[in-house]
């Protein structure tokens, strides 16, 4: 399988590792130096595009890799107001694409399990849920899209949160805090990613939490995707390739 990469961080390097590890040629690697190589034979010849770049570039890296008719596996979080006019663009034949807050199987597994958690407690409203997610320092988003992805779905299986919101916009807002799920922060160091879900009672607290090691579980899912989506066409999720 022919594969290129849009972003050549820490990320993008992990998963070219990780491509050439599986059998598969790395035919492209296109950074914020070289975006001209979006329109090179290179590019067009990828099976897939795996893109790991930052929230200002990657709808344009998006953009673009369907304009040379290349699938994109998509790992950059932080730009995702835009994911309508992407899932558009695929529905009308024009790009085929697959997006993940987080590619990682543990992760993954991690959320079948905060899913299946909080359906549990829409019957015990005597719980709360609370949330911490804590990254490295050069992670510029916040929350991460790993916990937004776990808040909305907390939201949709519990009828009494809401909506989620950082601790400051609670307190700008004034927000009723019994029907908003917190997200904090962390940044510090070279943290792969800590996920953290406390369900608060006055009697006992309940915690799941998810912790990285590194990010070679985030790359084996991306490149485990891509080789899903290769022979696909349009627009499909993470849960299609684990079957969560």
């Amino acid at each position: 399988m022919k594969i290129a990469l849009t972003g050549y961080g820490k990320m993008g390097h992990m998963i070219e590792k990780i491509a050439q590890q599986r059998g598969h040629e790395v035919v492209c690697v296109i950074d914020k130096d070289n975006t001209s190589d979006f329109d090179s034979d290179a590019f067009r010849s990828a099976d897939c595009v795996i893109e790991f770049s930052t929230p200002a570039t990657a709808v344009e890296n998006i953009r673009n890799s369907f304009a040379q008719g290349v699938p994109v596996v998509c790992g950059t979080t932080g730009w995702t107001d835009a994911m309508p006019e992407i899932k558009e663009i695929c529905e009308n034949g024009n790009g085929t694409f697959l997006f993940a807050s987080n590619f990682s199987v543990g992760v993954n597994i991690f959320m079948a399990v905060n899913r299946y958690l909080a359906r549990i407690m829409n019957s015990y409203p005597q719980y709360k849920p609370h949330m911490v997610e804590t990254h490295h320092i050069h992670k510029l988003d916040h929350p991460s899209g790993t916990a937004i992805t776990l808040a909305d779905e907390i939201i949709s299986a519990t009828d009494r949160i809401g909506a989620w919101m950082e601790p400051d916009d609670c307190r700008m807002k004034d927000a009723d805090s019994n029907t908003i799920l917190e997200i904090d922060h962390i940044r510090q160091g070279e943290v792969p990613g800590i996920h953290t879900i406390d369900w608060d009672s006055d009697v006992d607290t309940i915690t799941i939490s998810h912790s990285a090691k590194s990010r070679e579980g985030f790359a084996l899912g991306a490149v485990i995707a891509a080789e899903w989506l290769a022979d696909k066409k349009g627009f499909h999720t993470i849960g299609e390739v684990f079957n969560f």
